[in-house]
């Protein structure tokens, strides 16, 4: 009988989640600049409601990585989900200043939901169509 017999499926799900993080954080020790690490944590520690660790994993990457527009863009989401609007909106207007143009994702991104409602976020929306239009002309 296999050990984990028994074990409701969202358990195992969890464990796994927490077994990925482990290992993660277990790399970063002798890789701490790693992007590919860091993007992988930052998502895990999400994906399993760590939000503030989340955002202290967005936080360096944005460091790293300061021209980048997908980790602006996740740094909102980390804001976002935190009720931190006012900082939200401001990595969500550098991600779009940089060239964010996932408009799909922007519309439907559930980590947005805590600010999709705010006036402010419809104009984001007509920006990154913008942004999507300019780079199909390229």
């Amino acid at each position: 009988m296999l050990p984990f017999n028994g074990l409701h499926q969202s358990t195992l799900d969890k464990l796994y989640l927490e077994f990925r993080i482990g290992i993660c954080e277990a790399l970063l020790k002798n890789h701490p600049d790693s992007i590919d690490i860091l993007m992988e944590l930052g998502n895990l520690y999400t994906s399993c409601g760590r939000y503030e660790d989340g955002l202290k994993i967005d936080l360096r990457l944005v460091s790293l990585l300061p021209s980048n527009p997908v980790v602006h863009y996740n740094l909102a989401c980390s804001y976002s989900l935190l009720e931190r609007k006012e900082e939200a909106f401001s990595a969500l207007e550098k991600a779009l200043d940089l060239g964010f143009s996932d408009f799909t994702l922007l519309l439907k991104d559930k980590d947005l939901n805590n600010i999709r409602s705010d006036p402010r976020f419809r104009p984001l929306l007509t920006r990154c169509q913008k942004n999507k239009q300019k780079q199909k002309s390229l």
